[in-house]
């Protein structure tokens, strides 16, 4: 029988539990990182750099028995090539032994609890970094080499002012931690093994809708108003780990509330007007979000490219609604649409683009009313009726 034992390595050979170590001394073959199986040449055991099953695999099959130990950075559960080797390591008795974290190594060496905090992994930037500094007091991010990057979408984000931790080549004998502000952090020269410690004291996690008109950075462009937004959020139910499209999105009112509510998903505005794209864009700024893509262009042509909704507002469309629909259902046929109109015949552009597909449409019609105080008294001045047109095939 072949016996794997997957050693979480914590932050260097002193902080490998005596468990861990006796795994690694027991080994016939050592697997893993070069720079971690460094730290165990003395034992002059056989060493492989290969740390997933397929390349594990020739050097297992060349033994009918034994033990063997796979290196794996920090510990087994923290973002670790763990999980996959577990499912992969067929044929062979598979036991797995946690490590420090450097999520364990910062927060010690601070000499702070990290319980609350959220956790990301950023590598490549896709770990929705600046959506999660938003909704939380404490971040702790996993970085590839790209602190400085990181940094700058902080920054764009309006959290240049915030204070980072940087912890480099932690239990290393380069080991360094620096406090300074995501700012100062993007100018910064950071080495690759780093991680990130952010605070965030004015954190707000609220999934907010029907924001008032008045938070928003207006233009000339249409906006579509609270009372609205609010009802079709509603219809559209939007998930966190939802793609979102927004098609004709104007000033990025629907954009904002969306990304919101798909915090960790993304949000593609899409507008051929110059002025709508860039006041989306201030938008998505001023309301610190992360996961929104403006893109200019037509919608004909720019939708085409995108990955797959899995919800779409149509605020504009001009007379390619069909198309659009077209677009968004052959990408993904259980997408949920919801559409605003303002004409009759945009509203049955909408309805019959519902019918073509065979999709039951729901259809409402709002009327809002505002009111205002005249001579002591309040008077209600009517809005243009606005009809949302919502339908898909998701499951509720």
């Amino acid at each position: 029988m072949k016996f794997v034992t997957i050693v979480g390595a914590g932050m260097g050979p002193d902080t490998v539990t005596a468990e861990g170590l006796r795994a690694i001394e027991e080994a016939d073959v050592l697997f893993g990182a070069p720079r971690l199986l460094t730290d165990y040449a003395h034992l002059n055991k056989r060493s492989e750099n290969a740390y997933t099953a397929e390349k594990m695999a020739p050097v297992l099959a060349e033994y009918q028995q034994g033990a063997f130990a796979v290196l794996v950075s920090g510990d087994v559960g923290f973002y670790s090539a763990a999980d996959r080797l577990c499912r992969e390591l067929t044929g062979c008795e598979v036991r797995v032994l946690p490590g420090i974290s450097s999520l364990n190594c910062l927060a010690a060496r601070l000499g702070r609890p990290w319980q609350g905090a959220a956790l990301v992994s950023c590598h490549g930037r896709s770990g929705h970094l600046v959506d999660t500094v938003r909704r939380h007091a404490v971040t702790f991010a996993l970085t590839g080499g790209n602190t400085r990057e990181l940094a700058a979408d902080l920054c764009r984000a309006g959290f240049g002012g915030l204070a980072v931790t940087v912890g480099e080549e932690l239990g290393r004998p380069g080991e360094r931690i620096t406090a300074m502000t995501a700012e100062k952090l993007s100018g910064a020269e950071i080495g690759s093994l780093a991680v990130l410690l952010i605070d965030n004291p004015a954190a707000d996690s609220r999934v907010r809708s029907g924001i008032p008109d008045g938070a928003f950075i207006r233009g000339d462009v249409p906006m579509t108003k609270a009372e609205v937004r609010a009802v079709t959020m509603s219809k559209l139910a939007v998930r966190p780990e939802d793609v979102c499209w927004d098609v004709g999105c104007g000033t990025g009112s629907v954009t904002v509330e969306l990304a919101l509510a798909a915090w960790r998903g993304h949000v593609y505005a899409i507008d051929k007007d110059e002025e709508a794209a860039s006041l989306t864009e201030h938008n998505r700024d001023a309301f610190h979000l992360g996961n929104v893509t403006v893109c200019r262009g037509d919608a004909a042509e720019v939708l085409r490219a995108l990955p797959a909704p899995d919800t779409v507002f149509v605020g504009g469309s001009g007379k390619q609604m069909g198309v659009v629909f077209n677009t968004v259902l052959e990408k993904n046929p259980r997408a949920r649409i919801a559409v605003n109109a303002i004409a009759l015949e945009s509203a049955q552009a909408a309805l019959d683009a519902f019918a073509a597909h065979n999709l039951p449409a729901e259809l409402v019609q709002v009327g809002v009313s505002e009111g205002r105080a005249v001579a002591g008294l309040h008077m209600l001045t009517a809005r243009n009726p606005i009809f949302i047109i919502s339908g898909g095939g998701r499951d509720e």
